[in-house]
C-alpha cells in the first residue's frame, strides 16, 4: 500500500484525505500544527451563538462540488444573500456589486454617469486604482474602492496592488437581480455545528496527528522528520505556505491576517431581510460585519455579529501583488512531482475557497491515480 503525508488539517487537507480515501490503496497520515480539523471553517459557540472565524456560506458554480459536499453535510440554499456597502459620504448603504439601480439614487449621479462615459484604457491599467477608475470613474472608485482595499491589503495607496483578476471589475456594475452572486449556488449546512462533520467524516480511515509540528523537510525524499523521527512517504499534500517546506530560502511569502471580534445584540435580528454581510468602504479600521444568523438559522432573542480587521494577526490572505506570486512561484517550481500543494494558502492565490479545495482535491486525486502530474501548478484553477 502507498503512503501518502498531508501537511495541515483544514479543507484543503481533509478534502485531499477523502478523495484519497475513495481512489483505495493508500495509507494517509495527516498532520495539523493546531488541536483541532477545521482552521477557520470549524464551528464554534459564543454566547449560545455557532459562528466560523468569518463568514463560511459554501459558494460554487461547480454542480459536482456542490452536490459532493451536500451529500456529506445537507445544505440549505442561501441563494438570497446580499451584500450592501456603507458609503459615508453619502450616508448610505448600496448594494455590492454596484448596481444600477444605487447609481440613480445617488446625490452625484449626473457626475458619476458623465465619468463612466469618459472611462476608457481598463484592459491597459497596470494596477487596481488605474483599473477602476478606468472602468467606472473616480468617483465610484472613490466611494467604493479606495479606502476599502486600501485597509483590505494594509497599503496606502492602491496603485501597489497590481494584480487585479480577483476583484469585481467594472463591467460588474448590476442592473439586474440584486442577489450577490446569480450564477452560483449558495448554501449552508443544516447542521448546528455548521461544516465540522464533514472534518471528522473526511478523515475516517486516516491518520491524523494533531498538535504536532513538522521539523524537517526532505522534499525530493518525500521524508519528513516528526519528533526527531524520519518518516517516508510516497507523496506530500501540502496545504500551508509553500515557502515553509523551503525554510524561507527565497524569503518569506507574506499573509494579511485578521483580528476577528464577537458582539452580541439584545435583539433576534440586526441586519436587514436577506443581508448577510455589510461592508464598510470609509476610514474605519474594520471592512466588514457578518450576522451569523442569516447563515445558521440558530433561534435566539440575540444575535451574533462578527467585526474583521485586517491585520498582520496570522496568515489568512495571500497577498495579491505580482512580487510575492512571483515569489511563490520560485517555490512551486522548484517542487519535485512526489509534492503537491493546494488550499488558499498552499496555493498562494487570494480567492480559493472551501469549493476551490474540494475541486482542487479532486483534480489532484484523478492526476495520482492517472500516474501524477507534469508541472507544479497543474491547473488553472490553482491561479485564480
Amino acid at each position: 500500500m502507498k503512503k501518502a503525508l498531508i501537511i495541515g488539517g483544514g479543507a484543503a487537507g481533509c478534502s485531499a484525505a477523502h478523495q484519497l480515501a475513495l481512489q483505495g490503496g493508500w495509507d494517509v497520515t495527516l498532520v495539523e500544527r493546531s488541536p483541532i480539523l477545521g482552521a477557520g471553517l470549524r464551528t464554534n459557540w459564543f454566547g449560545g451563538h455557532p459562528y466560523t472565524f468569518g463568514p463560511r456560506h459554501f459558494l460554487t458554480q461547480n454542480r459536482a462540488v456542490y452536490d459532493y459536499m451536500n451529500g456529506i453535510c445537507p445544505l440549505r440554499s442561501c441563494a438570497d444573500h446580499q451584500f450592501i456597502t456603507y458609503v459615508e459620504r453619502d450616508n448610505a448603504f448600496y448594494n455590492y456589486p454596484i448596481h444600477e439601480d444605487d447609481i440613480a439614487a445617488m446625490p452625484d449621479r449626473d457626475k458619476i454617469n458623465q465619468e463612466r462615459k469618459m472611462a476608457v484604457g481598463a484592459a491597459e491599467a497596470k494596477n487596481l486604482e488605474d483599473y477602476w477608475i478606468n472602468s467606472v470613474g473616480r468617483t465610484l472608485y472613490e466611494k467604493f474602492i479606495d479606502q476599502y482595499n486600501k485597509k483590505m491589503w494594509l497599503v496606502d495607496d492602491n496603485k501597489k496592488i497590481d494584480t487585479f483578476n480577483w476583484s469585481p471589475k467594472g463591467v460588474n456594475i448590476k442592473s439586474g437581480p440584486r442577489a450577490a452572486w446569480d450564477t452560483a449556488y449558495s448554501a449552508y449546512p443544516y447542521a448546528p455545528d455548521g461544516y465540522n462533520h464533514f472534518f471528522d467524516f473526511t478523515v475516517a480511515g486516516t491518520k491524523v496527528l494533531l498538535s504536532t509540528a513538522i521539523e524537517k523537510f526532505d522534499l525530493e525524499g518525500s521524508a519528513v522528520w516528526i519528533k526527531g523521527e524520519k518518516h517516508s512517504y510516497d507523496i506530500l499534500i501540502n496545504t500551508v505556505s509553500p515557502d515553509l517546506l523551503f525554510g524561507q530560502c527565497y524569503g518569506e511569502l507574506r499573509f494579511i491576517g485578521r483580528d476577528f471580534h464577537k458582539i452580541v445584540f439584545p435583539t433576534e435580528h440586526v441586519f436587514p431581510e436577506h443581508v448577510y454581510f455589510l461592508y464598510y468602504a470609509n476610514d474605519e479600521s474594520f471592512t466588514r460585519l457578518v450576522e451569523y444568523k442569516k447563515m445558521t438559522h440558530h433561534k435566539s432573542p440575540t444575535t451574533l455579529v462578527g467585526m474583521e480587521i485586517p491585520s498582520l494577526n496570522g496568515r489568512h490572505y495571500p497577498l495579491p501583488f505580482q512580487k510575492d506570486i512571483k515569489l511563490a512561484d520560485k517555490y512551486f517550481a522548484d517542487m519535485p512531482g512526489n509534492v503537491y500543494s493546494t488550499g488558499r494558502a498552499g496555493s498562494y492565490r487570494y480567492g480559493l475557497d472551501f469549493d476551490d479545495c474540494i475541486e482542487q482535491a479532486m483534480i489532484m486525486a484523478h492526476q495520482i491515480k492517472e500516474g501524477g502530474r507534469d508541472h507544479p501548478v497543474p491547473m488553472e484553477i490553482w491561479r485564480k
